[in-house]
């Protein structure tokens, strides 16, 4: 009988696939973010976390319709629902569609939720989702706690950040000159 013979290296192509080379952090698309939630809360921390979503909503997020302005997260019965998140109905998805605000669940171990979302009940702190996105085909969303800023301190830092950045663009115009 004859020895079998070695097989290609082509299964192992396939093994990477959907991935970035090396130890790179994996490939991330955007579908929306919350860049007021940083302005109107001072952000203590984040946790990336998935969301139970149907067929037709995932179709609208591929086509990158959402929106987290009002959106904010509730812990209810030891389980944390992500409320006042906008997923527009899917335009090809006819009878099977799905209603554009109601509440997701949100996909946190059961430690997760004791130690970071159980902080949402403390005083002054809230549950914010901060950014959705494709993560290895799968939609994730960052949620942060924060902390309401008051005026003065978005003045603060509004000041902070005008005066940085006119710092920045003293320097650059010094070295190109």
């Amino acid at each position: 009988m004859a020895a079998p013979k070695p097989t290609t290296s082509a299964p192992a192509k396939q093994q990477g696939k959907g991935k970035t080379s090396g130890g790179d952090k994996p490939a991330e698309r955007v579908v929306a973010e919350n860049r007021k939630a940083r302005h109107t809360y001072e952000i203590l921390d984040t946790l990336e976390c998935g969301i139970a979503l149907v067929g037709s909503e995932v179709k609208s997020l591929r086509s990158g319709k959402m929106s987290l302005d009002e959106a904010y997260g509730r812990v209810k019965n030891s389980e944390v629902w992500l409320i006042g998140c906008d997923i527009p109905e899917y335009s090809k998805a006819n009878q099977l569609n799905h209603q554009p605000k109601r509440p997701r669940k949100l996909l946190l171990h059961r430690r997760e939720i004791g130690r970071f979302a159980s902080l949402g009940y403390e005083k002054g702190l809230t549950l914010v989702p901060l950014k959705a996105y494709f993560k290895n085909g799968r939609v994730k969303i960052l949620l942060g706690i924060g902390r309401g800023r008051k005026v003065h301190d978005k003045r603060q830092k509004l000041k902070a950040q005008t005066a940085r950045r006119d710092i920045e663009q003293a320097l650059r115009g010094r070295r190109s000159g």
